[in-house]
């Protein structure tokens, strides 16, 4: 079972990537763990939530919109991003949001 991010107290950063595959699945579980280890050494990373079940949803926490910016431009980020459009996702949607309350059990 997959662990909640563990996050701190806010304001903090969410990054939503909601996506749709396509049926060509090759590399994308390479490039996956790939970009999920990289974005873990970026500075600013707070951690990742994923789930999927045809609709997937990968929300990663950073500390700022700097943070953000700086994994957006991440050179091996781009390659994979430019992979994603090409090849593995018939559409996908990102938004950007501040985490202005957290709270749970």
């Amino acid at each position: 079972m997959a662990e909640l991010a563990t996050t701190p107290q806010p304001p903090y950063y969410a990054v939503i990537f909601s996506s749709q595959r396509t049926a060509d699945d090759n590399g994308y579980a390479d490039m996956a763990t790939r970009m999920l280890e990289l974005a873990a050494k970026q500075p600013g990373f707070l951690g990742v939530e994923s789930a999927r079940d045809g609709l997937g949803i990968t929300v990663s926490y950073w500390e700022s919109l700097d943070a953000i910016s700086a994994w957006k431009q991440n050179a091996k980020h781009q390659l994979a991003q430019r992979r994603g459009r090409d090849k593995w996702y018939s559409a996908f949607r990102v938004r950007v949001a501040k985490v202005e309350r957290d709270y749970g059990v």
